[in-house]
């Protein structure tokens, strides 16, 4: 399915760091491992299961069966083969997972004779992790194939929501400077309609996917799909339910053992590819990061630099 082989593919080569920064035991993790030596029939039952990964609680295994055109008994050879005993194993595995996934289920762990100034070492060792882990993650293709969506759409679209929001804030404000028509979904105040019908296969939509999930992002995405634009999809898993709909995706490992996830490989990453396409259409940035300077100073709302 090209959802998961796309996000596999690509991402073959932080498997090692995915080791140690996520469970071994997570859906993800058992997915990936077999994936390739699957059944077309279990690879359909995985498809489903990707798919609908933030309902799974609210399917049955003859449901889930049922929309993989699969058999009950298929089913549960396919759980089996994931490592589970059986699909009520499954379940119990995914109610944890989600319950884990809050931050509230992360208070606590830390050890508690352990200093501050170790914690600080411990959590900047980690981010650390998640920059290298980029070098791995992103291929050549990959990277150009990116470049070229932002450099070449009409207008870039970007959208991201609870924790996806400070990233597509950010991403906006970057992108913003050094190529015109950069828009951001969040800023539309239950508009997004409106501007959604006016979308084409000129123009692109970034779509940041992070944990903890929202239902609004797949119908976002999906409204703009319906009129065309391209998706370029930046996620903390390779195995998001909307990379079937993107035509590149970027993965930024995020998460981790501590209270809150860390989102520094996304910004780390944005910031090298707006200053990429800078490098890619240099008149075009500097002609507008001038004009942006000049109305700087003419509305005097920055301040000099002592």
């Amino acid at each position: 399915m090209p959802c998961i082989e796309l996000g596999m593919h690509a991402q073959t080569g932080h498997h090692d760091m995915k080791q140690k920064t996520e469970s071994p035991e997570s859906l993800d993790a058992r997915l990936r491992k077999v994936y390739d030596q699957l059944s077309v029939t279990d690879r359909r039952l995985a498809d489903v299961v990707m798919a609908n990964k933030k309902d799974l609680l609210a399917y049955s295994a003859t449901e889930l069966a049922g929309l993989a055109g699969a058999s009950k008994a298929s089913a549960a050879r396919f759980f089996r083969r994931l490592g589970y005993s059986g699909f009520s194993d499954f379940r119990q595995h995914i109610r944890a997972q989600v319950s884990q996934q809050s931050p509230l289920a992360r208070i606590g762990r830390a050890p508690a004779r352990q200093s501050e100034s170790a914690r600080l070492q411990t959590h900047v060792q980690n981010d650390v992790v998640r920059l290298n882990s980029l070098l791995d993650g992103l291929t050549e293709d990959v990277l150009e194939q990116t470049l070229a969506l932002l450099v070449q759409a009409r207008r870039v679209w970007i959208v991201g929501y609870r924790n996806g929001c400070m990233t597509a804030f950010y991403a906006s404000a970057l992108l913003s400077q050094v190529r015109p028509d950069v828009n951001l979904l969040n800023e539309l105040s239950g508009r997004e309609a409106e501007f959604l019908a006016d979308l084409n296969d000129k123009d692109l939509l970034l779509a940041v996917d992070f944990r903890r999930r929202t239902s609004r992002l797949p119908r976002i995405v999906a409204a703009a799909r319906s009129n065309g634009p391209r998706v370029l999809l930046l996620t903390d898993t390779p195995l998001s339910a909307l990379a079937s709909q993107a035509a590149a995706i970027l993965h930024c490992p995020s998460q981790t053992e501590q209270v809150f996830d860390s989102y520094v490989s996304a910004v780390s990453l944005l910031n090298f590819l707006a200053t990429a396409m800078a490098a890619r259409a240099p008149k075009q940035a500097r002609d507008r990061l001038s004009r942006i300077e000049q109305l700087h100073a003419a509305l005097g709302d920055l301040e000099t630099d002592s």
